[in-house]
């Protein structure tokens, strides 16, 4: 074959577009998005074996650094003499109460969890003016015979109930710690709602830190015409558990939709600075559209709904998930409407209130759940206050 027909035939084959298509992706997905993610935990390409002991460690000192300055903070407060009762200065019937349930920690104390918490809802209450935007109580749910210390050392600052010493005496005897977790979070919604009347409810777990835009946030939420039929909004969703390949259809409609939104910018840029070699087929956009929505998924879902931070307006609502209840919004009386649902449940391994109130949302004719992303607090706990504790805990 004459040679002038070799390099003709060669450079027809790495200008087609199945070429062009082949080296793109070889480039993206194996060396692009590799060298850009390897450091990301929530990416595909996250080096686990090389990393995550590391970051995991330094989660840890950073949270056990901020605990401890925590305490120092709040036992200053505690030296002030002229605090006044918080019983005498809480509002009656608020737009929103926050109730942080807590209880004490064997393990993981040093960390003071339920004082990083304090903290932050008190420098985020300061940012809301004169008008508060939410009153906070404690509902310490300890029925050993040790104390709760970080609570005792808030009582000069916040409300803080108890159980009475009989209540504490009979939930001592239920040695299912999935029913006893369950009849905590019972205890402290109807607590809440018998002494204030609150016209919305926040529920948080005592390692459930509020992150920047928390208070903003749920006001927009509440503002929303849904909030009025909603039984509850998830405000907290593992990350580990937020990508596209899971068993939620509302992803796989926001996958299309993002894969065909990137594909017809593509393609916009493409024509746009190609005009003259450029020349759009069905084939392109469907190639663009799967190769955006695998970028997006293997460098992490996560990442990408970090975005919507920008404004409380652009957090998505969406149908409600299976998993975890460290932050919980209840619109309205939900929350009484609640503890009832979680009064006619057993709670068990496997069968948690975080799956009973998903159950109840899904069965219950005009009950509907939802849940909000991106998160708005952080998970702190590394060390659980019920469950078996890992010797080194571990960010996934």
């Amino acid at each position: 074959m004459p040679r002038w027909r070799t390099c003709t035939s060669k450079q027809f084959r790495w200008t087609s577009p199945i070429a062009q298509g082949l080296l793109l992706c070889i480039l993206t997905f194996g060396v692009i998005l590799p060298i850009c993610c390897h450091r990301l935990l929530y990416s595909y390409y996250f080096l686990k074996t090389v990393y995550l002991d590391s970051l995991s460690d330094a989660a840890l000192q950073e949270s056990y650094e901020r605990g401890q300055e925590a305490l120092r903070f709040w036992e200053a407060a505690a030296s002030t003499k002229s605090l006044k009762d918080p019983l005498e200065t809480i509002a009656k019937r608020p737009d929103l109460l926050v109730t942080i349930v807590t209880t004490r920690r064997g393990e993981g104390r040093d960390y003071h969890y339920l004082l990083q918490v304090a903290q932050q809802l008190k420098s985020l209450l300061k940012a809301c003016g004169d008008k508060p935007c939410a009153e906070v109580m404690l509902c310490d749910v300890e029925s050993g015979h040790a104390l709760n210390e970080d609570a005792l050392l808030l009582e000069k600052q916040f409300l803080v109930v108890r159980r009475s010493p009989d209540e504490r005496w009979q939930i001592r005897d239920v040695s299912n710690i999935f029913e006893k977790e369950k009849r905590d979070y019972v205890f402290c919604l109807r607590k809440g709602w018998d002494m204030m009347r609150p016209k919305n409810v926040v529920v948080l777990e005592d390692d459930a830190l509020p992150l920047t835009g928390f208070f903003p946030t749920v006001q927009d939420l509440l503002s929303r015409r849904f909030a009025l039929d909603t039984l509850y909004i998830k405000l907290y969703h593992p990350e580990r558990l937020q990508r596209y390949w899971n068993p939620e259809p509302y992803r796989i409609l926001e996958w299309l939709g993002l894969g065909l939104f990137g594909a017809t910018i593509l393609l916009l840029f493409l024509s746009y600075y190609t005009p003259l070699s450029f020349t759009f087929s069905p084939s392109h956009f469907l190639f663009l559209a799967l190769y955006v929505m695998a970028v997006v998924e293997l460098a992490g879902r996560h990442y990408l709904l970090e975005i919507r931070r920008v404004s409380p307006q652009l957090y998505a609502v969406c149908p409600a998930t299976e998993c975890c209840t460290p932050a919980m919004l209840y619109p309205g009386n939900a929350s009484i409407r609640v503890a009832e649902y979680l009064d006619q449940a057993v709670c068990a391994q496997g069968n948690a209130k975080d799956m009973v109130l998903y159950k109840i949302a899904r069965s219950r004719p005009g009950e509907k759940a939802h849940s909000v992303e991106p998160n708005l607090i952080k998970h702190i706990g590394a060390y659980s206050s019920v469950r078996t504790n890992p010797v080194q805990p571990r960010l996934i």
